[in-house]
Formats: C-alpha cells, structure tokens, sequence
C-alpha cells in the first residue's frame, strides 16, 4: 500500500511540474540494520544480522516548485558481514538506490526541513559464505523507505548549503544456499547522512 502510494504522490508531481530546480547532495552516510533475531536454515543460524557500514552517498533532487521535489539517492557500494550469535558466517555487497517524493518546509530563513516517503531497492552481488564449497545466493529486495532531514543554506552563500537527514527502509533479501532457500535475511536499516548540497 505504502509503495502505491509513493508512486502516486510521484506521478501527481510529475503532472504538476513547473520550472524547477536541481540540487545535487554529497554526502557520507552510516548505514545501521536494526533487525538482529533472523533465523535460517530451519535454525541452524540464530540471531543472524548484517554489519552496520559507512558510505558515500550522493543524491540528484529535482524541485518542481519550492515545497515538491523528488530526490534520488545513490551510493558507493556497501560491503556487510553477516553474524550468527557474534560469528562471522557470510559477507555481500550491495548498492541501495532510493527514490523520495519529499516536502520541503520552505520558510524566510536559510533553514529548511523537509519529510519524504519512497522506494528502495537493494542490490546485492559477492555472496560469500564460510561453509567451504557451498555457494550462498542473495536476491534483489524492495522496500518501503522514509526520509527527515533539513538543508541549510548560510545568508552569504549563492548556492551550496549543508545538510543532515535520517532515513528508514523496510527491506529484506530472499537468501539460498547451494540453490535452496533457507530464509530471508531481514536488514531494515536506518541511514544517518551529513553533507553538502548544491542547486542550480
């Protein structure tokens, strides 16, 4: 329901469209799974959970007018160990591309917070395992994102600003090991971001 409903808010921005601006934002991101209890292979792995990573994250916005814009966010790959009960049993990498609809609470000051909700997609790829000849395989998994956050742009300057935003995404990835399927690996993370943002 949440995902129809971001892609109508971004469709009706779409249709509504002015003469907007672009902002581009650069930014280093910590990105922290919350779900620390996933069980697999019928409990053979317990309390199974992915490592909290740093990244760089940079995003293109597209303002339709001062409070619509969409913004999507990018990143540099993310490398994660998995743990069962404190061991290292598995690692992958993944790219997390998200897109927001978003409401900027524009105002006469330089400061201005803004509240999204969106999509995400995480791509995973290098699946390893310690179990020795075995082949782990993690597929592509979609979920709901939010997004808070505020830019702030100083009197003086033209057009950069700085930028801090939290997001959050309900996203898991179906899991195989050696072609059958032992369990989803539930992640749902929160992304902290500080950065810089530019529009022109």
């Amino acid at each position: 329901m949440l995902k129809q409903v971001a892609l109508i808010a971004l469709l009706g921005m779409s249709a509504s469209a002015m003469a907007g601006q672009w902002q581009v934002k650069v930014g280093a991101s910590s990105l922290a799974p919350t779900e620390d209890q996933n069980v697999l292979a019928n409990g053979a792995f317990t309390n199974v959970e992915a490592s909290q990573e740093y990244g760089f994250t940079p995003s293109v916005e597209y303002f339709f007018n001062d409070n619509f814009s969409a913004e999507l966010l990018l990143a540099t790959p993310f490398e994660h160990d998995v743990t069962s009960n404190g061991t290292k049993i598995a690692s992958f990498k993944h790219l997390p591309p998200t897109i927001t609809a978003k409401y900027n609470f524009k105002n006469s000051t330089g400061f201005t917070p803004y509240v999204g909700v969106g999509a995400t997609v995480v791509i995973p790829w290098d699946e390893e395992i310690v179990i020795d000849g075995a082949k782990l395989n993690a597929d592509v998994g979609y979920g709901v994102a939010g997004q808070v956050g505020f830019n702030f742009q100083p009197a003086d300057a033209k057009n950069w600003g700085v930028f801090a935003d939290v997001r959050y995404a309900d996203v898991k990835s179906e899991l195989e090991l050696n072609g059958n399927a032992i369990g989803d690996l539930e992640v749902n993370p929160w992304v902290y971001t500080l950065g810089y943002s530019y529009k022109f």
